[in-house]
């Protein structure tokens, strides 16, 4: 479907514009949420009046952002985390720990969905971005550590760091956990059996000698 955009939207458009996109996209978010309506041929008529006052906003806003993306400048997020020995998180960092840290240190009211990544699942350092506004995304860094270590050893990208850890990245890095549960699962499976003969042989041992004690 076609719809005309009231706000400027990430990755669509900008007020004033006529988009294409998904019927359930635009039925049950962009128009539910004021963002766009209908592409009618009355509405298209408002599209440059609707693109001029949504510009000036836009300029506002912008001005008033720059301020604070000065404040990103050079911030790192430290997160502690339990990970295997090739680097890969038991879990992963998320956007909204980011977004509640960012919040904190800078005093600000962000949403996770501001935040620019994919859930960090490695240890070392990543680049994320936060979205202001659709002109303006600083950048700021991410470092997630061996909980207990410190920070300063993990100062590395997160794949450099699983590569000179001898995990040669997350492809390398999700197999050996693999092999590493199978030769777990194939320990299980030999022990339990010589338990077993042990016990039997330890139990066979006992009567042998009692028979020879009452002989």
């Amino acid at each position: 479907m076609d719809v005309l955009l009231l706000e400027d939207v990430y990755k669509l458009g900008r007020a004033g514009q006529v988009k294409k996109v998904a019927n359930g996209f635009g039925r049950n978010f962009l128009i539910p949420q004021g963002l766009a309506v209908p592409a009618t041929k009355g509405a298209v008529k408002m599209a440059e009046r609707i693109s001029a006052e949504a510009g000036k906003r836009r300029d506002q806003l912008n001005t008033e952002m720059k301020v604070v993306a000065e404040r990103f400048a050079g911030l790192q997020l430290f997160f502690p985390a339990r990970a295997g020995e090739t680097g890969k998180l038991y879990g992963s960092v998320t956007t909204q720990m980011m977004a509640d840290q960012l919040n904190e240190k800078l005093g600000l009211m962000l949403d996770k969905r501001q935040i620019n990544t994919d859930p960090l699942r490695l240890l070392g350092l990543h680049k994320a971005a936060v979205r202001l506004t659709v002109d303006i995304i600083p950048e700021f860094e991410v470092i997630v550590y061996r909980e207990g270590e410190n920070p300063e050893n993990y100062m590395m990208a997160a794949e450099e760091l699983a590569a000179a850890s001898g995990g040669g990245g997350p492809q390398v890095a999700a197999v050996v956990e693999e092999i590493e549960e199978a030769a777990e699962a194939v320990a299980e499976v030999v022990v339990e059996p010589e338990a077993e003969a042990s016990e039997e042989l330890d139990a066979h041992t006992a009567g042998e000698d009692a028979d020879a004690e009452g002989n």
